[in-house]
């Protein structure tokens, strides 16, 4: 049997490889059609801002408008047309301005009017980001949802805290959930400024929107006060192009053109990254929570989710274990754009190249991260029965720090931590609980009797803060 190859798309990524994002919601926002339809937007949006402004007849403008609304441009034509300019754009604007020109010729020469390649792709790149972020926040808000919900429902079951992969002392699973909430919530706060500052990009040529301008009329001329009113009227309509482009489009105004000034890109690594670890942790958590021997939790999943090729048995951690790949590929992804901040002299020979498919990738994998998270937070099964098994496994060592610290007025600091690691050891040794030993030593005894004793060993006493530090984060 041989794989289906579709030469009207060429090769088709739909996911073999990064199965983390496969088939959900933010592959068709990412994908060459969603870049390639932000270009036209982009386009369409240029033209209605200088029709606004009286520099592009309105009539013009609306002709672009309506066959950039059912323009069928050949995307595999376009993307080899690419190799010969190094760039999306220059093929697209050749193919829009035949389009336009087959419905009305004198519009034709509006296409693209005093703009530049990477005006086009800067913007498309950042109506891409915007609506990939769009789909991200939601899936937040549902892991916000369940999160809430689990660390409610479980602010007092206690568990084992671990501390280098041992018990160390008693937790809550609450307290757990409730941290996991936290880093969503800042997440989410980070890709909300994120999305509401995304810009425009709009600078013409080399970043002084001289193109724009002079098609505008506004070109240098005249000397003496009347250079000087000309550059101030080319100064004010240079504005006003780039508040009334952004303003068609819903995007930020910037500062200043950046071309070469990649601050955007690095905010979308910056985000994005944070993003990937903060559900990353998550899913280590997981992940060590559902192991065997632990059986602390349980991913929801229907009957054949987690198989295993060879073990029957097996029922894996596949949600966990997609996060956490997203989560282990991202920042490198992220590092990627941050070092194509080293732009040269108003545009650079392959920095700018290098940035888009990592940061489509960075889109691609925390879409599908913060999808799958979804799922897995909103179906993940907490067992307390099994974290209360787990923590009398080491019979009441788990909270030997308890007994260290009422013995320590009575013995002082160090010889009551002394006494309570013999004691340990012992234990461990005598197969036996911690209790029975305490019982046995003078050291002990002459300040504790056996009922005290068992108090200071019950696990689910010495949970410390941690249903009020829970009810904090519910409350934020």
């Amino acid at each position: 049997m041989t794989a289906h190859r579709s030469e009207s798309v060429g090769s088709l990524d739909a996911g073999l490889l990064s199965p983390v994002r496969a088939a959900t919601p933010v592959e068709a926002e990412v994908d060459d059609q969603a870049w390639l339809r932000a270009m036209i937007e982009a386009e369409v949006a240029l033209a209605r801002a200088q029709a606004r402004l009286g520099t592009v007849p309105a009539q013009a403008a609306e002709a672009i408008a309506a066959v950039g609304a059912d323009a069928e441009l050949d995307l595999v034509a376009l993307a080899h047309a690419a190799r010969e300019t190094a760039n999306p754009v220059v093929g697209f604007v050749q193919a829009l301005t035949a389009a336009v020109a087959d419905r009305d010729a004198l519009a034709a020469d509006y296409v693209h009017r005093g703009s530049t390649s990477q005006d086009v792709l800067d913007t498309a790149a950042m109506l891409v980001t915007r609506r990939a972020v769009r789909l991200i926040l939601a899936d937040l808000d549902r892991c916000r949802a369940a999160l809430e919900r689990l660390a409610s429902d479980h602010r007092d079951t206690p568990m084992a805290g671990r501390t280098l992969t041992l018990h160390a002392v008693p937790t809550t699973f609450g307290l757990k959930a409730a941290g996991w909430l936290d880093l969503v919530r800042q997440a989410t706060h980070r890709l909300q400024t994120l999305a509401d500052t995304l810009p425009v990009e709009l600078g013409g040529a080399a970043g002084t929107l001289a193109g724009y301008l002079e098609y505008a009329g506004h070109g240098d001329t005249g000397d003496g006060a009347d250079r000087e009113r000309r550059r101030a009227e080319a100064a004010a309509y240079g504005e006003s192009l780039t508040a009334a482009y952004a303003d068609e489009l819903g995007l930020a105004v910037p500062l200043l053109p950046w071309h070469v000034l990649r601050t955007p890109l690095a905010d979308v690594a910056a985000a994005t990254s944070f993003l990937a670890g903060a559900l990353g942790k998550i899913a280590v958590d997981v992940q060590s929570l559902a192991r065997t021997e632990v059986g602390e939790v349980s991913e929801p999943g229907p009957a054949g989710r987690g198989a295993s090729s060879a073990m029957p048995h097996k029922r894996n951690p596949v949600l966990a274990t997609l996060i956490r790949s997203a989560a282990l590929q991202l920042p490198q992804l992220a590092a990627g754009l941050y070092g194509c901040m080293l732009t040269e002299d108003e545009r650079s020979g392959g920095a700018w190249h290098a940035e888009w498919q990592p940061l489509r990738e960075c889109l691609r994998l925390a879409g599908g991260a913060a999808h799958t998270a979804a799922e897995l937070l909103a179906g993940l099964e907490p067992h307390p029965e099994r974290m209360r098994a787990n923590l009398d496994l080491t019979g009441g060592q788990i909270v030997s720090e308890r007994v260290a610290a009422v013995l320590t007025p009575h013995l002082g600091k160090a010889r009551a931590k002394a006494v309570l690691g013999a004691a340990a050891r012992t234990a461990a040794e005598r197969g036996c609980g911690l209790g029975t030993v305490l019982a046995e030593l003078t050291d002990v005894t002459a300040h504790l009797d056996e009922e005290e004793i068992n108090g200071l060993l019950d696990p689910a006493r010495y949970t410390g803060a941690a249903s009020a530090l829970t009810d904090r984060a519910l409350r934020a």
